[in-house]
């Protein structure tokens, strides 16, 4: 079993005081976790093959094309160009990449300060940006030359910042103080 999945089990016990739950279901719990990059003006098929590959390898599972919604000129991009790949997580993969993020990944980033508060929104989700997918144990580092960043965002139902602030700090995320 997971660290975060047991950490979110004893959220209630450990915030029912600080925000008055009197039930169990009153406490915050991660929904999903969505694993997002854009492929931007890369035209090579093949980098692109290797993004796709490389963010399936991370999530676990095969990540989904996302096309353009507007067509700009200026930008030479058409409506439905395939503009970037996210990939939702949900159940037992999503505890799995959370554990990885948070104590795997995060303190293998250079120069790792921890999370802003700032990165949560005011619906108690969090959005954390990433410039290097290499701090996965799964993209070998052997190919430096197609370094590509994400943003990973954690839905939960935390009802506002503050909540979801005390929830994410439960977790174990490793945000600043």
């Amino acid at each position: 079993m997971s660290l975060i999945k047991e950490q979110e089990k004893k959220a209630f016990a450990s915030l029912k005081g600080a925000f008055g739950y009197v039930n169990a279901l009153q406490a915050p719990r991660v929904m999903k976790a969505i694993v997002s990059t854009g492929v931007g003006k890369v035209k090579d098929k093949n980098k692109i093959a290797v993004i796709e590959d490389r963010l399936a390898k991370v999530t676990g599972q095969k990540a989904a094309p996302r096309g353009a919604k507007k067509s700009i000129a200026t930008f030479k991009v058409r409506q439905g160009d395939v503009v970037g790949y996210q990939a939702t997580l949900r159940g037992a993969r999503m505890y799995d990449f959370l554990d990885k993020l948070v104590h795997i990944a995060l303190p293998r980033t250079r120069d790792f300060r921890g999370i802003a508060p700032s990165a949560i929104d005011a619906m108690g989700n969090i959005t954390i940006g990433i410039k290097e997918h290499t701090i996965f144990p799964e993209c070998s580092d052997e190919d430096l030359k197609d370094v590509f960043g994400l943003a990973i965002t954690v839905v939960t139902t935390a009802k506002d910042k503050k909540e979801a602030e005390a929830f994410f700090r439960h977790l174990g995320f490793p945000l600043q103080s």
